[in-house]
């Protein structure tokens, strides 16, 4: 069984920061991408950020300068580090991988149960 734990979300203020962490833990074989994704209440989840295996990353819309994915292959980790956060920036933050389990063909998407992230003003 494969299980994605995030932590570091909270209450922050404008202006301040979080790193959100998540890692990866179980019968893994191997991992391709990982990424970040965030869900602001009454709307659809949406991209943040991505990163290969190798390292090359994307980020969606104008967080690339203020948000920063990374990831440890060796921990199975991937990390969201998030500076002057906005109140907009406020929603429930999900981490995702695609990988391949042990004794289970082909490559899936795993997802964890999400941290919250709250910007006040």
């Amino acid at each position: 069984q494969v299980q994605l734990v995030e932590s570091g979300g909270g209450l922050v203020q404008a202006g301040g920061s979080l790193r959100l962490s998540c890692a990866a833990s179980g019968s893994i074989f191997s991992i391709n991408n990982m990424g970040w994704y965030r869900q602001a209440p009454g709307k659809q989840r949406e991209l943040v950020a991505t990163i290969t295996s190798g390292g090359s990353t994307n980020y969606a819309g104008s967080r690339k300068g203020r948000f920063t994915i990374s990831r440890d292959n060796a921990k199975n980790t991937v990390y969201l580090q998030m500076n002057s956060l906005k109140p907009e920036d406020t929603a429930v933050y999900y981490c995702n991988a695609r990988l391949r389990a042990t004794m289970i063909p082909g490559w899936g998407d795993y997802w964890g149960q999400g941290t919250q992230v709250t910007v006040s003003s």
